[in-house]
């Protein structure tokens, strides 16, 4: 069974974007050698990359022509996507498809063989696949900056989500990466 793996990065006060879409200079408070070294083993433990609608049409615009190289360009541009939609119906980046029914396709798609399944960014979609039970991890990011305002990561869900903390360390930089299982209800 394929575990869906969550990853993001956020400020210390919860958002993971500022206030106008994209906005992730933040980011620039975290990126250092831990995690471009987490970033290319993201690469090689997964599989698969899901993103909502608006994270993928920001991703497909960035990684084609991203200037950077190396294997995280690489994956980016090779590895299977799958794109969260009920509007678009052609998703033109290298190997993309487009979904409208996530809660029955990643359930198909965690009962198969395969590695870890990524959901880079989407917080939408990230909220709708937690109410349902889908998501089996989180990995997060702090970035040593609060950012005052923004769009916070975790959506109003209703309801309490219990996690179990795998592992914690902190950056040259002062950013921290956690893990965390999610507690699944007895």
């Amino acid at each position: 069974m394929r575990k869906l793996v969550v990853w993001n990065l956020m400020s210390l006060d919860g958002y993971f974007e500022g206030e106008k879409p994209w906005d992730l200079a933040f980011h620039n408070y975290a990126w250092g050698p831990e995690l471009e070294k987490l970033s290319e083993q993201f690469g090689e433990e997964g599989d698969l990359l899901v993103f909502g609608r608006k994270t993928y049409e920001g991703m497909a615009a960035y990684w084609p022509t991203a200037e950077e190289g190396g294997k995280v360009k690489n994956y980016m541009n090779n590895i299977a996507k799958i794109a969260v939609s009920k509007t678009i119906k052609d998703a033109p980046w290298n190997n993309t498809r487009v979904v409208s029914d996530p809660v029955g396709e990643l359930t198909k798609l965690k009962a198969a063989d395969g590695k870890t399944i990524f959901i880079f960014g989407s917080a939408e979609l990230v909220a709708s696949l937690m109410k349902d039970g889908l998501v089996d991890e989180y990995r997060l990011c702090i970035a040593p900056v609060v950012l005052g305002s923004g769009n916070p990561l975790f959506k109003k869900t209703g309801h309490q989500t219990e996690l179990k903390l795998l592992s914690s360390s902190a950056a040259t930089n002062g950013a921290v990466i956690l893990t965390y299982a999610v507690s699944k209800a007895a």
